[in-house]
């Protein structure tokens, strides 16, 4: 079926239900219900709460000097 053809058949069904208030309220309800919601700020941006909260009394340059230090090399040999 085209989209043409179904939006044609779905015309015709839902005619008779344009002059009935209660039956347009009932679709309009469910129409709503299929579309999604949208998130609110808060659920959309959960994961930003946690960007930048790292706390330490150190200074940047200390934590910067202690992740160098903590730095190992990779020793594996690979054989190609």
């Amino acid at each position: 079926m085209t989209a043409i053809e179904l939006r044609a058949e779905l015309l015709r069904e839902i005619s008779p239900l344009l002059d009935n208030e209660s039956a347009m309220t009932k679709m309009l309800a469910f129409v709503k219900m299929l579309v999604p919601t949208t998130k609110t700020q808060a659920e959309s941006d959960w994961a930003n709460r946690f960007a930048g909260a790292w706390k330490d009394d150190r200074s940047a340059e200390d934590i910067i000097s202690d992740i160098r230090k903590s730095r190992t090399s990779n020793s594996r040999e690979i054989d190609l």
